[in-house]
């Protein structure tokens, strides 16, 4: 095989990088943020985030609302996420240009690229008086898992995307006066990424097209910071906010199927060679910021309105992945482009009888993805969750929670057109429509 050296000295650069919207549960939040960390919030939309007095599980988003449990208390909440994203009109083609581009083989259609997925979320609280609680969390902050497959069209710019971030939580409530709780948090990450990609080109045949694999995780470190004001009865606000993560993820890059590629590397000039050899990988990455503000407002004794804006700091990620390989391969760049944005949702509770409670809610969770930076790894759209659900006090000791939520996405598409960063990709375009059902379940115990 012989490649020519124009053609081959950005052909090569790998298309490893970036944490794929396109997973089974980032179609819940946008971004790749997880959405359901509680399935008694989950039932009114977050309408009550950082503001409701009905479990602790709502201390995700304000830590002082550990003060919700008067006696210990384990809440464990779990979400069965079920997306749909259906990947039309592709068109993709080859990096390459000598003597010009070509059609990448492939179905036209992608609707297998993500899975049914589960995330668990924990929460332990203990009274240490009548004004202060201590409170332990587990909880996936971020996650997604989606695979393309190795066949598609677009198999260049991504096959497989795996994110796992898990939070564990220490924090600390006080209850200063009858108007005013505080709260705080520290928390330990532990986050592993996964990164799979075709690599090469489809001109001269298998011998050209191989494939690489990234895996690399690292332990980052954050903090909670959350009030409550209680200005008048029936009227709470809480604010939370939860800090940045920093990790310097590091790993390793494995190929297969890669000597044809090398061999023709082996031919450039000096100044240009490189190879395709199994090494470690570094880059780093500053997860986002939130902050929720909430207002729980009792209309009646047993109607509550609950209004949220959350905001996420997404700008944090904005110029994406630069991951640097330990070999004399160039690095390899995706730029995400990602814009701060909000969510805001409203909701309502009803406190039908002393057993029976029920909720509901809509949001508007607005994506950070522009259209300039869209790709077949953030391929996101702004949602509308439609949500409602109930709880069941089974009896003084626990009570049993249901929420079902709808999240219905734009549409959206992808147009890559092959240079800049993507010059050892090549172009790529399609249309993507996605949604996704939640279904989340909680059991809560006092003791």
């Amino acid at each position: 095989m012989t490649i020519s050296s124009k053609y081959s000295s950005s052909m090569f650069k790998i298309s490893l990088v970036t944490l794929s919207v396109a997973a089974a549960s980032s179609a819940y939040s946008a971004g790749f943020s997880l959405g359901d960390q509680s399935a008694t919030a989950s039932g009114s939309a977050l309408s009550t985030a950082a503001a409701s007095d009905e479990d602790i599980s709502f201390s995700f988003w304000n830590p002082a609302l550990f003060l919700n449990a008067k006696k210990n208390t384990f809440y464990v909440s779990g979400a069965y996420i079920m997306p749909k994203m259906d990947v039309t009109n592709i068109e993709a083609k080859d990096a390459t240009r000598a003597p010009a581009p070509i059609d990448i083989s492939g179905s036209s259609t992608n609707t297998n690229s993500v899975d049914n997925v589960i995330a668990p979320s924990f929460y332990y609280a203990m009274p240490l008086s009548d004004n202060t609680v201590a409170g332990i969390s587990l909880n996936a902050p971020f996650g997604l898992s989606g695979d393309y497959g190795d066949d598609w069209k677009g198999r260049f710019h991504a096959t497989e995307t795996g994110l796992k971030d898990i939070a564990l939580s220490f924090a600390l409530a006080h209850r200063v006066n009858n108007w005013f709780s505080a709260g705080a948090s520290v928390q330990v990450h532990k986050a592993d990424v996964t990164l799979k990609s075709q690599v090469g080109n489809t001109s001269a045949g298998a011998a050209s097209e191989g494939s690489g694999d990234i895996e690399a995780d690292d332990v980052g470190y954050g903090y909670s910071l959350g009030v409550l004001f209680k200005p008048v009865k029936g009227t709470r606000i809480g604010i939370g906010y939860r800090s940045k993560v920093d990790f310097d993820f590091k790993g390793n890059v494995k190929y297969k199927n890669v000597a044809g590629i090398n061999a023709g590397l082996a031919t450039l000039p000096a100044a240009e060679r490189y190879q395709l050899d199994n090494a470690d990988v570094s880059d780093s990455l500053t997860f986002p910021d939130v902050l929720t503000i909430s207002l729980a407002q009792a209309l009646t004794p047993k109607l509550t309105l609950g209004l949220s804006a959350i905001r996420t700091g997404w700008s944090s990620m904005k110029d994406g992945l630069n991951i640097d390989f330990d070999s004399s391969q160039p690095n390899s760049k995706l730029t995400f482009g990602f814009e701060d944005q909000w969510m805001y949702s409203a909701g309502l509770t009803y406190d039908y009888s002393q057993q029976l409670t029920l909720r509901t809610g809509i949001a508007m969770d607005n994506s950070p993805v522009t259209d300039k930076y869209r790709s077949a790894r953030t391929p996101d759209g702004d949602r509308k969750w439609y949500s409602m659900g109930a709880t069941y006090n089974i009896n003084d000791m626990s009570s049993a929670t249901f929420a079902y939520t709808h999240v219905a996405i734009d549409s959206v598409s992808v147009n890559r057109d092959g240079t800049g960063e993507d010059a050892a990709r090549g172009s790529y375009s399609a249309d993507y429509s996605s949604s996704a059902d939640v279904i989340s379940l909680a059991y809560n115990m006092s003791f």
